[in-house]
């Protein structure tokens, strides 16, 4: 989020901090929430809760993030009334002139993160997430984008407050990766990585080149919900191709002295996903399932949302081949995606994970498009 100074008059940002709350909390229903919030901690209660440990921490994860939903919205409304008394406070007393403006600050990032949750309509999107990248056309080159892409995702993933797993990495055969995946877990981590999803196009003058000649290349993102339990998706057996293979990368003396690391193909979708992480073939083999369902899952979801945009007459821009942005490092420095139109000219900022603003142009744009389409 932008932390450029606001020079707008106070009155006029009071005005705009009223209208958004007031804007935000439509459709909200507080007391809603509240009686959600009640009803799972009567739940939590049962001297039977704890029988079924799996049920019990989801119960118990709904319940934190509901009651967390719920103090966010009771504050941000006793604090937005507070501004309105402590405005008139500080129109006679510089030092409550200062506090006033840090607290309208705070308010703007407050009310940033309230409008974001309403973005968020999809089943999964509140959960976490898979994240995969892929070393595209280009080379040793589009290796070592694919590694520059994953490093800015995962340095992005942690700003925002999440816990960051790396799952698996191949490395590339001169630099960079050829694909990696990483699991971010918090809150709507699946709803925001969401709007990284497709290709990311780089323009640079290549380091592998002796002739230091201008280079494009490309690297794939994909992103899947985590999905606990295997729900409606049904495997079989006969449907798994399972490969074993020794681990590379960090992992201390276990790794490259057995074969642990897995790789299961679904035949059918040909849908690949590996991890090496793990200490052993059978943990990294469990971690790979519950890799591989939520990859089906998002499959299905993606075909659904294709196949009701034929239904509807238009194209559905939701494939993994769409390319979304691109990083311009010469002849001149400049990050721009294709579908907000939304930039910034500090390309190095960017790489270093600043990429709030492409995420919340993108998920504005996908909730215009979702409300055209229910019109």
């Amino acid at each position: 989020m932008s932390t450029a100074p606001d020079d707008r008059p106070i009155l006029q940002r009071l005005a705009a901090i009223r209208e958004a709350w007031e804007a935000n909390r439509q459709g909200v229903d507080v007391d809603a929430l509240g009686a959600q919030v009640a009803e799972l901690e009567r739940r939590m209660q049962e001297p039977s809760f704890w029988d079924d440990p799996a049920s019990a921490q989801k119960v118990s994860a709904e319940h934190s993030r509901v009651a967390k939903r719920l103090e966010r919205l009771r504050s941000l409304e006793a604090d937005a009334d507070d501004l309105e008394g402590l405005a008139d406070l500080a129109a006679e007393d510089p030092e409550i002139m200062g506090e006033l403006v840090e607290s309208l600050d705070a308010m703007d990032v407050r009310l940033a993160e309230l409008e974001e949750e309403r973005l968020f309509s999809g089943p999964y999107d509140t959960g976490d997430a898979l994240v995969s990248v892929n070393a595209g056309a280009g080379g040793t080159d589009a290796q070592d984008w694919a590694e520059m892409v994953l490093r800015m995702e995962m340095k992005w993933a942690e700003r925002r407050g999440f816990d960051v797993e790396l799952l698996e990495a191949s490395a590339g055969e001169e630099a960079g990766i050829k694909s990696a995946t990483f699991r971010a877990s918090g809150e709507n981590a699946y709803g925001l990585f969401s709007a990284e999803k497709g290709v990311h196009r780089l323009v640079r003058l290549s380091p592998f080149d002796s002739a230091n000649r201008r280079q494009t290349s490309f690297a794939g993102l994909e992103v899947a919900p985590v999905i606990e339990d295997d729900g409606d998706i049904e495997i079989a057996d006969d449907d798994l191709r399972i490969d074993t293979y020794r681990a590379s990368g960090a992992g201390g003396q276990h790794v490259n002295k057995t074969d642990s690391a897995v790789r299961i193909t679904h035949v059918p979708t040909n849908t690949v996903v590996q991890c090496q992480n793990e200490r052993s073939q059978s943990a990294n083999r469990m971690t790979a399932m519950k890799m591989l369902v939520s990859k089906l899952v998002e499959r299905r979801e993606r075909e659904r949302e294709e196949q009701l945009a034929k239904e509807k007459g238009g194209v559905q821009d939701v494939n993994f081949g769409s390319q979304i942005r691109s990083y311009v490092l010469h002849p001149y420095t400049m990050v721009k995606d294709h579908r907000t139109a939304f930039e910034i000219g500090d390309a190095s900022r960017v790489l270093e994970g600043d990429l709030d603003g492409f995420v919340r142009a993108e998920l504005l744009r996908e909730a215009e498009r979702r409300a055209r389409d229910a019109a």
